[in-house]
């Protein structure tokens, strides 16, 4: 095989069914086609992924019968995943896993409602969590019983550390200290909206915050001083006329800080928006299916001139090409089979 025109992907899954582990896929970008799709590591719930900044470890969400927790795997030349260790502590594995630099890992704990801190040796191992916050609080929607962390990220200057929480519609900043998490700001969404992810404008302090229940984009404006934000736009990612069930996922934003999209599980499409280089608001662009069913979460490959989706439940990914100059996308390749994806990293 012809790597040079080769990208490879990896995808996370929930194994309730037919998956077995985590999968990987070549992202042929001259022909603008997806193949050699293969289980390269069998393990229970490898819901998400994240890749070191040099692209030598792959970590993992995992779960071990009654314990949960964070897996290490060395990426070989050829894309093989070679486990190095494991942390797991009793209860249900994390939801959200990410990395800064090459020494700190994040998690978020949906079912605990805490965010984890985790030391990473030299040589890539995961250590156990050296700092776990517990959030508390609920809101007024009956999922929101009580605190559901689901996402903990670095700020772009590595700062802070910010989280949000489904369940208490918060986003939280952190200090790190000592390789403790000490909390320094609280910003509250809408009651019931349910914050599920964000992500930070590359280069303009704004950031987009993705919402669960209400199927909003929230615009923010990111005080890098003092870790707080400051609401600047609400904006919805489904049409006027859609009244069924949705819940919104994934959001990812274009390295060139033009364009924000956004998953619906449930209307089952991508809301692609433009981002105003004024005032950075958002203007809807166009909605586009995701061809199956529940699109967990999706993203821009490395050259940004494609986009994958994974719909978790019809077990299948969708490619598509991106216009840099519209946002817009355009299928390209759909029903290629991976069974119960949720996340996807591009290497």
């Amino acid at each position: 095989m012809n790597y040079e025109n080769q990208i490879l992907g990896f995808v996370g899954t929930y194994t309730k069914s037919t998956s077995k582990g985590i999968y990987s896929f070549h992202l042929d970008k001259d022909a603008g086609v997806i193949k050699d799709i293969n289980c390269v590591v069998e393990l229970s719930n490898p819901t998400y992924l994240t890749i070191s900044e040099n692209k030598q470890y792959l970590y993992s969400v995992i779960k071990d019968g009654d314990l949960g927790g964070i897996a290490t795997f060395s990426i070989s030349e050829t894309g093989q995943l070679n486990p190095l260790n494991s942390t797991l502590v009793e209860g249900a594995p994390p939801c959200h896993v990410s990395i800064e630099s090459e020494n700190k890992l994040l998690s978020a704990n949906y079912h605990k409602g805490t965010v984890e801190y985790y030391p990473i040796m030299d040589d890539g191992k995961v250590q156990p969590a050296t700092s776990i916050v517990y959030h508390e609080g609920s809101g007024p929607d009956p999922r929101q019983e009580k605190a559901h962390a689901h996402f903990a990220s670095f700020s772009p200057d590595r700062k802070f550390i910010i989280a949000i929480d489904l369940g208490t519609d918060e986003i939280y900043t952190y200090k790190q200290i000592n390789d403790n998490l000490i909390e320094h700001q609280r910003f509250t969404c809408t009651p019931g909206s349910g914050p599920r992810h964000l992500v930070f404008h590359p280069n303009q302090p704004y950031v987009y915050v993705m919402t669960e229940f209400s199927s909003e984009v929230i615009v923010l404006n990111y005080n890098a001083e003092e870790g707080s934000f400051e609401h600047i736009q609400t904006i919805s990612t489904l049409p006027d006329h859609f009244s069924e069930n949705n819940q919104g996922s994934a959001i990812h934003i274009s390295r060139d800080g033009k364009f924000v999209y956004a998953a619906n599980r449930g209307h089952d499409s991508i809301a692609v928006f433009k981002v105003n280089d004024k005032n950075f608001e958002l203007t809807f662009v166009e909605h586009t299916s995701t061809e199956g069913n529940w699109p967990r979460d999706f993203s821009l490959d490395p050259t940004e001139m494609y986009l994958v989706a994974s719909n978790q439940n019809s077990n299948n990914l969708t490619l598509y090409s991106r216009d840099s100059d519209t946002g817009k996308l355009t299928l390209l390749q759909k029903d290629i089979e991976v069974p119960e994806p949720v996340c996807i990293k591009f290497l």
